[in-house]
């Protein structure tokens, strides 16, 4: 049997209601991913922060009429409630009362797979249930006894369940550091190869798994639901002339990302402080684009990475059918690359801005390699761009650019820079 949910979305006086019905909408769809059916929805606004339930007595109970007469299972809110406030819902409704975060953890306990994922989601979870723990208990003056041979109330099972959720935190960060040890080995590995690295990153559900699979031709997870992947994934694509790129896709962001999960996923994330340059995926027929470009500049300034080197790729190209929308887009973002990966167009714009990219700050050198060494002529060939390349009695002549981990492997060859 599905569970049922009434949504409630807030707004401000000034905000335009066009946005709040977005938010529904959105908020619909992560309820939808976490396997809820939707039977009604309030969009209601707040002029004051009510201390008790955060909207106003009257309103909410309205909400409470309408939810008990649809006979929902749970009333979820689309901003974050404060335990206080999830408490006094639950008492005045008798009914489950879950906010925004909790839906976004929910689903990521649900989508983790590796066991990195699967580690920071109880984390998160752990972390947010902390001062949640008296929503589980109604009965907190129930007592356990003391140790054999005291005397005294002991503890309540507040206390215990506290002690509890303590102890397991401290065990999961502790797990989570030696999977994150394991990680950095891997990456630092990956790195150590001369093949220029790149993270795509973006909203989700913008598309990003998709275009790892169409690029790389890889069998990789695609579904058309929010966060439907969480792991990362590098694959290994080629570009033109035979040059690779190591690609690798990332956990999608959203509007409110909880921040015990963005904390708890920086390892994860942290791959886009170690890549060469970002593929930032926008869905181009989504009206809140831009809003969706805002969030995840934000989050990537947050890790450290939002001076990286960055191309914006719109996708969904197929589905936007008005010009002035992505008219828009290019006035406020003259480097976009617009693509559609259910028709795979623009692909060639998109290698064409890659290479561009990858050899902008790299400067055009001179090599001049021994002829018995193959292997260097070929690394040059497999991941700079070749201006020029002539054979000697026992030398190999190359002018070529060349991205700075190969730069680093062929420094002893290298003569000087072409101005």
């Amino acid at each position: 049997m599905v569970d049922t949910a009434y949504l409630v979305c807030t707004r401000d006086p000034g905000e335009p209601e066009v946005s709040s019905e977005y938010s529904l909408r959105e908020l619909a769809s992560l309820v939808d991913t976490m396997g809820f059916e939707v039977l009604g929805s309030a969009i209601v606004t707040v002029k004051a922060v009510s201390p008790r339930f955060y909207i106003g007595s009257g309103q909410a109970d309205e909400i409470i009429d309408k939810a008990t007469d649809l006979e929902v299972d749970c009333i979820i809110f689309d901003g974050d409630l404060s335990p206080s406030q999830q408490r006094n819902w639950e008492q005045a409704s008798g009914i489950c009362v879950i906010d925004r975060q909790e839906v976004i953890l929910d689903i990521f306990a649900r989508r983790a797979s590796t066991r990195e994922a699967t580690l920071q989601v109880a984390l998160a979870r752990m972390e947010y249930s902390l001062p949640r723990l008296t929503r589980a208990w109604t009965h907190l003056s129930r007592q356990r006894g003391g140790s054999k041979g005291t005397r005294g109330e002991g503890e309540t099972q507040l206390e215990v369940d506290r002690r509890i959720v303590l102890r397991k935190i401290a065990r999961l960060k502790k797990e989570l550091i030696h999977v994150r040890s394991n990680r950095d080995t891997l990456r630092k590995h990956r790195l150590s190869k001369p093949v220029p690295t790149a993270s795509i990153v973006g909203y989700t559900n913008a598309g990003k798994s998709s275009l790892l699979k169409s690029l790389s031709g890889a069998d990789v997870f695609v579904e058309d639901k929010l966060f439907a992947t969480l792991d990362p994934v590098t694959k290994r694509i080629k570009l033109k002339g035979g040059n690779e790129l190591l690609l690798t896709d990332t956990v999608g962001f959203i509007r409110r990302l909880p921040h015990d999960l963005v904390d708890a996923f920086k390892s994860t994330l942290e791959e886009t402080l170690y890549a060469d340059f970002l593929i930032h995926v926008l869905d181009a027929s989504s009206p809140e684009v831009e809003s969706h470009y805002q969030t995840t500049m934000g989050v990537l300034k947050e890790l450290g990475a939002g001076d990286k080197e960055m191309i914006v790729v719109c996708n969904k190209m197929d589905l936007c059918v008005d010009t002035h929308h992505a008219a828009a887009i290019h006035e406020k973002h003259p480097d976009v690359v617009f693509v559609s990966v259910l028709q795979e167009t623009g692909y060639e714009d998109l290698f064409a801005k890659i290479e561009e990219v990858l050899y902008k700050t790299s400067p055009t050198s001179l090599f001049r390699i021994p002829s018995a060494r193959h292997d260097l002529a070929a690394l040059v060939h497999r991941t700079g761009k070749v201006l020029k390349e002539s054979y000697h009695d026992d030398l190999i002549e190359i002018n070529a650019y060349v991205p700075p981990k190969t730069m680093g492997l062929l420094k002893d060859y290298r003569i000087s820079p072409d101005a």
